[in-house]
Order: C-alpha cells, then structure tokens, then sequence
C-alpha cells in the first residue's frame, strides 16, 4: 500500500514545482455546485494540505462561490493553530509498554525502517514510546517536510485567511487524529509499512497527485487512493468512507436549515462513488461541476 494520501490526511501533499517562477502559478482545482429541490445551494472545493510554495488557486469562479456561501466548512476549523494540533497529537501518541518500533515492522524491513529514521534524523529507538500510528505519521510529516512541502501554503489554510464569515468544521484536529488511535494495530502497522517503503515511487506518485489536484483530475486522484487502500479495506473505510458518510449527513443537515456552505476538503474525498459529489447525486441532489 503506498502511502500517498494517507499523508495528505494529517501532514501534506506536495504540490507543483515551480521553481524560477516569477509569480504563483495558476491552477484550477475542482469545484462544483450542489443544488436541492428546495433551493438550497453549496459548493464543493478540492483541496491539498502542504504546498512547497504559494499558487494562484482563487479563479473568478471559486471567488464567486466564496462571495455566494455564508459560511466555509473544512475538515479542521483552526487549521492554523499548530499548537492546538500539537497538543491534541500529544495527547493520544504515546502509551506505555509498548514494544520497540522496529518490532512492529517485519524483519525484511527493520533495515528500510532504520533508513527513514536516520533520514529523518530520529535517534535509535526515539519512537518507541509512540504508538504506531502516530510514529507512521511522524515519518511521513518529517520527509514530506524534507521535501519542501509546506503547510503553510496549504488551500485549506488560505481560504481561512480570506474568508470574513464563519468558519465551521466537519471534525477538528482531535478527532481526526482519533481515527488513527482507534485504528486496530495491523492496520496502524500497514501505516508504518508504508510510511518507510519505496520512497522513490512515492516522490513520483506525489508528482502525479499534485498535477492531478492543480488540474481537477478525479480520474487519477480516484486510481491513486484505490492503490493506497489495495489490499485494505479497513484503512479505506476508517479514513475514507465512513469519513464521507458521516460529513455527507452533516452536510445535509445544513443545507435542510438553509445553510450555504462552502465545503472545502482534501480531493480524495470528492473522487469517485464514495465520493460526496457521488453521495449527494444519490441523494437526489443536482451536482454540476464548475470547474
């Protein structure tokens, strides 16, 4: 199982190289309009968390939805407080007696662990004490980080930056984490597997992903995130499906009361049958893309 989106969940996708760039390149991520029976609206906007460094991502038709919604929904409403993310991360991270970290790998790949720790300049046996999840993270936010990606350029963090309403949030940073706390161990060690394999195939795929977001590509993000969940189908529906059920109840919920919300999350979540576009289709709702 690769690890390409998973990270895209808590650390960061990278995004486009644009390196010699004069100004921000420009992309066009997807975004749709969902209309009811009703006349209730909302619209729906792809995202990705880290970017090595700023886009022009705000067409004239993302500014309009923006200027229609009355209010934005993310997946974590003060996306910006890294401190509050810190300290609920710290909360659930560690447990004691745990046994060492390269005891929860199998032994072919004792030696690709002790690689990516080094790498990331984690001294031997400096994750021990961390559950496995959390480890698997660590490792994946610090080589998304000796990449150049940056949260700080993320889509999510920008549209907190210029959105005057309200700002309302699908789970915040303690529950997603939760997710991964909850997850049983083989799966948390199918994260750590993946977090320390193949990591030339993982910068390509990064590659790809990030053309795919910049342009709207479902058909690829859908065919990346099936191969990260291949083969484990629990990941998939912990991290994925019911995620996506759950918001879509929520979102629901708010364009019953009238709400116009600008609904902004990562483009995993809009891609394919699991995703909301799909979900709410079936729900009877008119999905057009705009872009």
């Amino acid at each position: 199982m690769s690890s390409n989106w998973l990270r895209g969940l808590v650390c960061a996708v990278a995004a486009l190289a644009l390196a010699g760039c004069a100004k921000p390149a420009e992309v066009r991520p997807a975004l749709w309009l969902v209309e009811g029976p009703g006349g209730q609206q909302a619209w729906l906007f792809g995202t990705i968390h880290a970017l090595p460094r700023p886009v022009a991502w705000k067409s004239a038709k993302v500014a309009a939805a923006l200027g229609q919604s009355d209010r934005l929904l993310l997946e974590v409403a003060n996306i910006e407080d890294d401190a509050a993310t810190a300290k609920a991360f710290a909360a659930l991270a560690q447990s004691p007696g745990l046994p060492p970290l390269a005891q929860r790998v199998p032994t072919d790949q004792r030696a690709e662990l002790d690689t990516a720790l080094k790498a990331d300049h984690f001294e031997s046996g400096a994750l021990d004490p961390y559950e496995t999840w959390a480890a698997a993270l660590m490792l994946q936010n610090a080589a998304m980080a000796a990449g150049d990606s940056n949260a700080a350029n993320g889509i999510d963090r920008a549209l907190v930056r210029c959105y005057a309403k309200p700002v309302e949030e699908f789970e915040g940073a303690p529950a997603q984490l939760a997710i991964f706390d909850r997850l049983p161990e083989a799966a948390q060690r199918a994260l750590l597997e993946a977090a320390i394999a193949r990591p030339g195939d993982d910068l390509a795929s990064l590659r790809k992903l990030e053309q795919a977001w910049a342009h709207g590509d479902l058909a690829t993000v859908d065919a990346e995130t099936t191969a990260d969940f291949l083969g484990n189908p629990e990941l998939r529906e912990a991290l994925l499906t019911r995620r996506n059920d759950v918001w879509l109840a929520r979102l629901v919920s708010e364009l019953q009361q009238g709400a116009h919300p600008f609904v902004a999350v990562g483009l995993a979540h809009l891609a394919g049958e699991d995703g909301l576009p799909a979900l709410l289709t079936r729900r009877g709702y008119k999905v057009t893309r705009l872009q």
